[in-house]
């Protein structure tokens, strides 16, 4: 039994759709940091925010897939 157990599989569908609008978010601003953005500060907060994104999405996507079906 995983922490997603108690969830619809629908649920848990959407969840998965959001993790990977994360992760794609975060590529785009991970290219908009490298090649976009000169300001050495505003491109330290986009990589943060892009990194804590993608970590999240990934985070959130292996508790499905190691979790699921319970």
């Amino acid at each position: 039994m995983g922490p997603l157990a108690h969830m619809p599989a629908l649920d848990i569908m959407w969840v998965s759709f959001y993790c990977i609008g994360f992760m794609i978010i975060s590529v785009g601003l991970i290219y908009l940091a490298r090649n976009k953005i000169s300001n050495v500060f505003l491109r330290t907060i986009v990589n943060l925010s892009a990194y804590i994104l993608f970590g999240l999405g990934t985070f959130l996507m292996v508790l499905i897939v190691a979790t699921w079906p319970a």
